[in-house]
C-alpha cells in the first residue's frame, strides 16, 4: 500500500509539472506551490504599502525623512476610505484582495530582483489596470471589449508591456487570452533582468521580451524593486498572489534557451584546442577556462569574425579583472588595437571605487561606459552576450542591457589614449587576462554574416 501511494503521489506530482501553472485551481495563501511565498495572507493589507507611478531609483535616492514621509502619503491614500461605499480603497474579503478602482498602488515592501510571479485577477466592464514589475509600468490589463477610438490596442487583451515603445516586442500580446466578464483570469509572469515573459490563463502572450524603462528610456530598468498592483477607476479582485526568486543558476539556464539557435560552442571544457596566444598563461579547470595568477595576455578563438555575437558565463573572484577581446588582431593591446576590451571586472571591490567610468564592467574600455548594479554577487556565474555590428556594440549582463554604443560617435577618450583599432571591421574574440583567475565557461559564437 505504501509503495502505491508513493507511486500515485509522484504521478499527480508529474502531472502538474507537465500541465504547467494553468493546470492550477484556486490554493490556499497559507499553501503556495514549492518554493513560492505568498504575497498576500488573505486577512490583511501586511505587506504592501502605497505607491504610484514613480521612479523607484529616485524614490531611493531620496533623504531618508523625505521617502518615509512619502511612501506615508501614498499608503494612507491606499488605506482612505472612499466617500461612496465607507469601505478603504484597498480591503481584505473573503480570500481576496479588492480595490475600488482609486486610491494609490497595492506596492510590496519588499524589492525583488529576478523571479516568477502567480497571480489571479478579476475585474469589470470598462477597467483598466496592470502589473509593475521593479516599480516599472507594465504588464497591461484592461477590457478588451471596449471601444478603441485613439487605438491602443485594447482589441489584442491584456498581458502586452504596454509602455514599451510602439512596435518594439511585447508591446502587444502575441495571441488575446482574456476570459469573459465574472471569471478569474490566471497570470504567470517570469522575470530575468529586463527580460520578462508572460502567459495569460496558459497562453503566452509576451515571450523574453525586455522591458523598457517607463522613466529613462536610455537607462535599463533597476536590478530590483516591488511588485505594484494598478488602481485605475474600476474594481479589480486579486487573489492568490505568489512568488518565488530565482536562483541566479536557473536565470542563467533560462537566458541560455532563448536566442540560442546558430551558436557554435568554440570552448570544449577540456582544452584550449582551436585557441591562439600565449595558451600557457592560462588553464581549465571544472570545465572553465582561467587565466592564471600573476599570468595574463590575450588568447582567442582562432577564426576571424566581421559581425558576429558571443555568450559566455562569467565568474569574477574579490577584485578579478579581465576583458573580453572584440574584433582583435592576434598581436598587441587588445584595448587600442582591437576594436575594443569590453571590461570584465569586479565593479564592487574597494579598490576600483575611484576608477573613470569607463573602466567598470561591459564597457567599452576607455570608450563607453556601461551601466552598473546588474552584476551578480562575487563567485556567482554571470551570463553576458555581447552583439556586434558593424560599429555597433550592444552587452546585455543577465538579462539587462548595459552597453549600447557605436565605436564610431567615440571621440572623447580616457587620458587622451588612442584607440586607433576601433574602426576594424572584422578580428579574433578572446579574453584579455590581466593576472586574475576570472573564470568563463560555455563559450559560443555566432557570426552575423
Amino acid at each position: 500500500m505504501k509503495t502505491s501511494l508513493i507511486l500515485v503521489a509522484g504521478l499527480v506530482g508529474l502531472t502538474l509539472q507537465l500541465a504547467g501553472p494553468g493546470f492550477l485551481t484556486r490554493l490556499d495563501a497559507a499553501s503556495p506551490p514549492s518554493g513560492f511565498v505568498a504575497l498576500f495572507n488573505e486577512k490583511d493589507l501586511s505587506g504592501w504599502r502605497g505607491g504610484d507611478t514613480f521612479d523607484h531609483r529616485k524614490l531611493l535616492a531620496m533623504p531618508e525623512a523625505e521617502r518615509i514621509a512619502k511612501i506615508a502619503a501614498w499608503t494612507q491614500s491606499m488605506k482612505a476610505t472612499s466617500d461612496k461605499t465607507g469601505k478603504a480603497h484597498w480591503t481584505a474579503e473573503k480570500g481576496e484582495l479588492v480595490n475600488d478602482g482609486f486610491g494609490a498602488y497595492a506596492t510590496t515592501e519588499k524589492d525583488y530582483g529576478d523571479f516568477e510571479l502567480l497571480l489571479e485577477y478579476k475585474t469589470v466592464p470598462k477597467a483598466d489596470s496592470g502589473i509593475y514589475l521593479r516599480g516599472v509600468p507594465q504588464v497591461q490589463i484592461w477590457d478588451h471589449t471596449e471601444a478603441d477610438p485613439s487605438n491602443l490596442g485594447r482589441a489584442k487583451g491584456s498581458g502586452g508591456l504596454w509602455n514599451n515603445s510602439a512596435g518594439a516586442p511585447g508591446k502587444d500580446p502575441a495571441v488575446m487570452a482574456d476570459r469573459p466578464f465574472g471569471e478569474w483570469n490566471k497570470f504567470r509572469i517570469v522575470m530575468v533582468g529586463a527580460r520578462v515573459s508572460v502567459w495569460l490563463n496558459s497562453k503566452r502572450v509576451v515571450d523574453h521580451a525586455l522591458l523598457e524603462n517607463y522613466y529613462d528610456r536610455k537607462s535599463p530598468i533597476p536590478a530590483k524593486g516591488p511588485i505594484q498592483l494598478q488602481t485605475h477607476g474600476g474594481e479589480i479582485r486579486w487573489r492568490n498572489i505568489f512568488l518565488r526568486e530565482i536562483p541566479s543558476q536557473e536565470a542563467n539556464a533560462i537566458l541560455a534557451k532563448h536566442g540560442g539557435t546558430g551558436f557554435q560552442k568554440v570552448f570544449n571544457g577540456k582544452n584550449l584546442n582551436g585557441w591562439a596566444g600565449p595558451l600557457d598563461n592560462y588553464e581549465v579547470i571544472d570545465h572553465a577556462v582561467l587565466c592564471k595568477p600573476h599570468k595574463g595576455g590575450t588568447i582567442y578563438y582562432n577564426k576571424e569574425y566581421a559581425d558576429f555575437m558571443a555568450r559566455v558565463e562569467i565568474k569574477l573572484p574579490p577584485g578579478g579583472n579581465n576583458g573580453l577581446a572584440i574584433r582583435y588582431p592576434g598581436t598587441g593591446d587588445t584595448a587600442y588595437v582591437g576594436m575594443c576590451e569590453l571590461q570584465v571586472l569586479d565593479d564592487t571591490a574597494d579598490q576600483y571605487k575611484n576608477l573613470d567610468a569607463r573602466q567598470y564592467h561591459g564597457s567599452a574600455y576607455g570608450m563607453i561606459p556601461a551601466h552598473r548594479g546588474y552584476q551578480r554577487p562575487v563567485g556567482e556565474w554571470n551570463f553576458e552576450e555581447v552583439t556586434v555590428k558593424g560599429s555597433r556594440i550592444t552587452v546585455e549582463l543577465n538579462g539587462t542591457v548595459i552597453l549600447d554604443g557605436d565605436l564610431a560617435t567615440a571621440k572623447d577618450f580616457m587620458a587622451n589614449s588612442a584607440h586607433p583599432g576601433k574602426d576594424r571591421t572584422s578580428g579574433f574574440f578572446g579574453f584579455a587576462g590581466h593576472n586574475d583567475p576570472v573564470a568563463f565557461r560555455n563559450i559560443q559564437l555566432k557570426a552575423l554574416k
